[in-house]
């Protein structure tokens, strides 16, 4: 509350030329014991009130002395803006109010009096407004016991009216209440229960404190009957669960429940040993993410029903090898939406290896397993896409070779998907439950690189970790490891690779006992090993352990009939990563398959990318592909050679065997690529480089 809510506005006031006579005068007709004394200017100079005037005529003074010789000069004054909470501590009888210089207001003792009742009398309403508007039943005592407040909560629920209870022993209106043992006691009683009127009530129950003294207590009631109704039934609920986890957890067959957006809502045990999977890591998860990503499953069967509205019977193989039977039932609500799939899963490992004993026994002959291992080679379908017979009779290849032990070396241009070539490989193989390792070797410091591959013992250099630690090759230990970029390992370690190769052991840097390590060695170049062993580049020695089983990988421009599946598989893939519906147009294709792809596969994503995320419109037309794709020219296949004048013919012979070979070293990468589209052997391509004096940079033919 402000000053201004409560002074007395347009005050009476006095000039410094009154005189007392005057002065009492208006006092008696404005029936005011004290006035503001201000100038011409309205500017207060003085304060005059009676007592002033008293001691002039108890002195027996001039009545016609002027008021500017008694007034009190040092006045205590206040603004219209300041709270009311602030003029009880000046302690003053009254108090003018100014703004600006100018008397506005007066602010007595019977103004503040007024205003201090009107305030406690409005809280007092909003008090209990507070306490009748609350659902619990309040009672209060005073500390003889006696009833000082109860609350329209407890006046409807004991049907009684407070002006007939209030002064009356608490004993005589709720025997029950214990608030005259919290008054004896002085402690609070928190939480207990009590009965009023058949009705179960959670009772606290507090002391009233004052200066230290207990002067009363008061206790609040809950009404918690229907609570107890509902924690009943809650009891029985939780029997009946208890009761259904029982029967799910004793089925023999795995148990799997969704809810209608797919996610996993629960699993029983028998389908946590089915997949080798814990429950933890399957609830909360969507049905799709746990096939895709986990692989815990080979299909779901939820999604089928999701997407059927109907049961589902499927075959499914799971992550820890095993075969089932597995039927989805959708549950319908009300409104005819599906808000669970439940999914019965039967293990028929057991039976699908009697029906394969049965077939073996009815003669089925080694051409059909064959055939059927070829069927059955797996490969990443999200990564590796095969559209041609170049690359189909590669991976044929690639099935048989994953089968031995050997070591193989993949060679072919940089993104032509040799490490997805090593992956097939392993997964295919008998160690395709062992760790797969993949290393780059160009990528790690040569310094770091010995310490990488075959780890450390403890103290072996600075910074070394107090145990030590274990390399790629004894992490790789029952698995396979890949060695890409091959060609980049330092000569000195070339020699440590020979020996693991040899006798299948290590040795950690600053160590000095062997560790046998059983690790299968695939390597991976871009670079023709040959001509780095011609140069002195890589050890003759390593080099032909590693090539026991040779493995290329043809360029892009070699397997061109694969470009419309990868170009659609790349569309899919960053349509879903960034969320769009591109599609490409016919042109896109054509001109696509026109191009060289030096970059290969790898190029080919790039461009794919490129054009998702820049181009603004769904459909990706040829003109907004790359300018250097558009215009490119394939180059003739056998461009017209024209001589003029005569010549030696053996001269001549060798100036156009000069200028073709240099010309295929400028086009392809490697000596190995170079032979081929010559049609004669590498070596002879190394020996006619050498007569004619063409320089062959390593790094450029990679």
């Amino acid at each position: 509350m402000k000053v201004s809510d409560i002074m007395s506005t347009d005050p009476v006031t006095l000039t410094p030329g009154h005189t007392v006579r005057e002065a009492s005068r208006i006092f008696l007709e404005h029936e005011i014991d004290g006035a503001p004394v201000v100038d011409e200017h309205g500017r207060m100079v003085g304060l005059l009130t009676k007592s002033h005037l008293y001691r002039v005529l108890a002195g027996n003074g001039d009545p016609y002395t002027t008021v500017d010789q008694i007034m009190a000069t040092s006045v205590i004054t206040g603004q219209p803006d300041e709270t009311v909470r602030d003029l009880i501590k000046r302690r003053v009888g009254r108090l003018p109010v100014v703004e600006q210089d100018q008397v506005v207001g007066m602010v007595t003792r019977s103004d503040l009096a007024y205003a201090y009742f009107n305030s406690f009398t409005d809280l007092s309403n909003k008090l209990q407004t507070i306490l009748d508007s609350t659902h619990n039943l309040i009672i209060a005592i005073d500390k003889n016991a006696r009833i000082t407040l109860l609350n329209r909560a407890a006046e409807n629920f004991l049907n009684i009216k407070s002006p007939d209870v209030i002064g009356k022993e608490i004993t005589q209106v709720i025997p029950n209440s214990g608030l005259v043992e919290t008054l004896i006691t002085g402690c609070p009683r928190l939480v207990q229960k009590i009965m009023l009127k058949d009705s179960l009530f959670i009772s606290n129950r507090t002391p009233i404190f004052e200066d230290g003294e207990i002067i009363g207590a008061v206790a609040v009631l809950q009404d918690i009957s229907e609570l107890e109704n509902i924690s009943r039934e809650l009891e029985i609920v939780k029997e009946l669960n208890r009761e259904l986890d029982a029967i799910i957890e004793s089925s023999h067959d795995g148990l799997y429940l969704t809810n209608g957006e797919g996610i996993t809502l629960r699993v029983n045990e028998a389908f946590e040993k089915m997949t080798g999977v814990p429950a933890s890591e399957m609830v909360g998860h969507n049905v799709e993410e746990l096939v895709k990503e986990r692989g815990i499953v080979s299909e779901s069967v939820s999604a089928l029903v999701l997407q059927q509205k109907k049961p589902v019977t499927i075959i499914q193989r799971t992550l820890a090898g095993r075969t089932a039977l597995t039927t989805g039932t959708p549950v319908f609500d009300r409104k005819g939406r599906i808000f669970r799939v439940v999914s019965n899963i039967r293990d028929i490992t057991e039976l699908m290896l009697l029906k394969q004993q049965l077939e073996q026994a009815q003669g089925l002959s080694k051409h059909y397993e064959s055939e059927l291992r070829a069927l059955q080679m797996k490969y990443d379908t999200e990564k590796l896409i095969v559209g041609s017979r170049i690359m189909k009779d590669l991976l044929e290849n690639v099935t048989r070779i994953a089968q031995v032990e050997s070591t193989v070396l993949i060679t072919g241009e940089s993104g032509t998907g040799k490490e997805l070539i090593a992956e097939t490989i392993h997964i295919n193989s008998p160690r395709r439950n062992g760790p797969f390792i993949k290393i780059n070797c160009g990528a790690i410091a040569k310094n770091l690189l010995e310490s990488e591959l075959f780890g450390y013992d403890p103290g072996a250099f600075t910074g070394a970790k107090k145990g030590g630690r274990a390399g790629y090759f004894e992490l790789a230990d029952g698995g396979t490891i890949l060695l890409d970029e091959i060609s980049e390992l330092p000569l000195g370690l070339q020699a440590s690779l020979l020996r693991v190769i040899q006798n299948k052991e290590i040795i950690r840097v600053g160590g000095e006992k062997t560790i046998p390590v059983d690790v299968r060695i695939i390597a991976a170049t871009n670079r023709d090993l040959g001509q780095l062993v011609v140069n002195q580049q890589f050890r003759e020695d390593l080099y032909y352990r590693l090539n026991v089983v040779p493995v290329e990988v043809p360029p892009l421009r070699a397997r061109k009939e694969e470009i419309p599946l990868l170009a659609a598989h790349f569309i899919k893939l960053f349509n879903r990563k960034y969320n769009m519906q591109k599609e490409l147009f016919p042109d896109v294709i054509d001109i696509l398959m026109n191009y060289d792809w030096p970059g290969n596969v790898r190029e080919l994503e790039n461009v794919i990318e490129r054009l998702v995320v820049t181009v603004p419109r769904d459909v990706l037309t040829g003109e907004d592909l790359p300018k250097y794709i558009k215009n490119f020219r394939p180059r003739d296949v056998h461009p017209q050679i024209s001589v003029e004048g005569v010549l030696p013919l053996k001269e001549a012979v060798e100036f156009v065997e000069r200028e073709i070979i240099s010309h295929a070293y400028s086009r392809y990468r490697a000596t190995r690529e170079v032979a081929r589209h010559l049609g004669i052997d590498p070596s002879t391509v190394l020996r006619k480089a050498a007569k004619y004096g063409i320089t062959v940079e390593p790094g450029k033919n990679d």
